[in-house]
Order: structure tokens, then C-alpha cells, then sequence
């Protein structure tokens, strides 16, 4: 059976670094054999949480729009490719509001303590972010963040493809070392041959 990559733009403008870097991930990914789907958030209407704790009794989110079926998708998948502009040292509104909603999960998991996936599945992730500062700690957030998101979903932090220095639209086209990197890392998140890295393997480039 073929392993299922899910790639996530967050990204809210066209033609972005990010998601370019997404797309040669699941490039990569496809060329081990890998089944992708892409999927834009802004194609997506995803309100942000309201905090209701209805979640708590029903371990499910009451506000019905598009999270429904793409938090169906990122339990039905193999593997997750996560990719996100950096916004104020951190994801962007659209990440964060995917994020958020995915209380219901952690509600689900830890207050009424029912499993969310079948026990022993091989789930990995791989985070993508580009912001445009100099700062040594923009990724700081991201790490951490992401190491929450994907403990809800139950899924190996395996690596991330970090790039700063890069901010008008497509830049990232003209960075060859990021893009390989980002197919590289995306037919290795694909593999089932070799166990998942006990901690991200990380990628910083400038």
C-alpha cells in the first residue's frame, strides 16, 4: 500500500516561498512512490476557535466549516508536510487558526481519552518555514509550535526545511539549495525502511 502525503499551504498570498517549497517536498515525496494530496488553506474557510470547550464533553469541534474534513485527512494520512510563512516570529494567522481548532483533538485525546488513530501506525511530519529577518531565533516559535501540533496528531516530528533572508513572492526559486533540500526531504519523509529520527532532523538555510 502506497504511504499518503498530505502537504498544507498556509499561506494566504500567491506564488509563495513556502509553498513552493511544499510543492517540491511532495515532488520528492512522489518520486519514492508516495501518494500526495495539496491542499491551500486559503481555498479553505476555517474560523478560528471560539474557545467554547464544547470539544471537552463531545471531543469534537461544534463550528461546522472546512476543518471537519481536513482534520480527517490529516488523521487518515501517513504523512504530513506542514509548510508556513513566518509572521511576527511565528506561523502565519491561517496556521495558527488551523492549529487552534485542533483542540478538539487534544480534547479528544487527553480529557476524554479516546484514541484518535490505530495504535501503532507509522506517521511522520515535516515542517517548512521562510521568514525574511536576520534573526538567529525566528524559528524558535515554529519548533515549538510544531512539536505540539503533532503530538495531537499523533505523528513523529521528523524534520523541518527552515530558510530566512527570503521574502518577495517566488524568491525562493532562485535559492537551487533550498529547493533540492525540500525534495530531498520530502522523498525521505516518503520511507518505510528505515525508522523515524528520534529527534527532527533539521535544515537551516540562509
Amino acid at each position: 500500500m502506497n504511504v499518503k502525503v498530505l502537504g498544507i499551504s498556509t499561506s494566504p498570498r500567491q506564488n509563495s516561498n513556502s509553498d513552493l517549497l511544499l510543492c517540491q517536498a511532495l515532488a520528492g515525496a512522489e518520486s519514492a512512490g508516495a501518494e500526495i494530496e495539496y491542499i491551500r488553506l486559503r481555498d479553505l474557510d476555517i474560523a478560528p476557535c471560539i474557545e467554547c470547550n464544547s470539544c471537552y464533553k463531545r471531543g469534537a469541534c461544534v463550528v461546522e466549516d472546512d476543518y471537519q474534513m481536513l482534520s480527517s485527512k490529516m488523521l487518515e494520512a501517513d504523512r504530513l508536510i506542514f509548510a508556513t510563512p513566518i509572521f511576527f516570529m511565528t506561523v502565519c494567522a491561517q496556521a495558527k487558526a488551523l492549529i487552534d481548532r485542533c483542540q478538539c483533538l487534544w480534547a479528544h485525546k487527553y480529557v476524554l481519552k479516546k484514541p484518535l488513530i490505530t495504535t501503532g501506525r507509522d506517521r511522520r511530519a515535516m515542517v517548512i518555514a521562510v521568514g525574511g529577518t536576520k534573526s538567529k531565533k525566528m524559528f524558535d516559535s515554529i519548533r515549538l509550535t510544531a512539536k505540539y501540533f503533532l503530538d495531537v496528531l499523533e505523528m513523529n516530528y521528523a524534520a523541518n526545511l527552515f530558510v530566512n533572508k527570503i521574502d518577495d513572492p517566488g524568491r525562493i526559486k532562485q535559492h537551487p539549495s533550498a529547493m533540492n533540500e525540500a525534495f530531498r526531504l520530502g522523498r525521505e519523509l516518503a520511507a518505510t525502511d528505515v525508522p523515524p529520527p528520534e529527534k527532527p532532523v533539521s535544515v537551516e538555510l540562509v
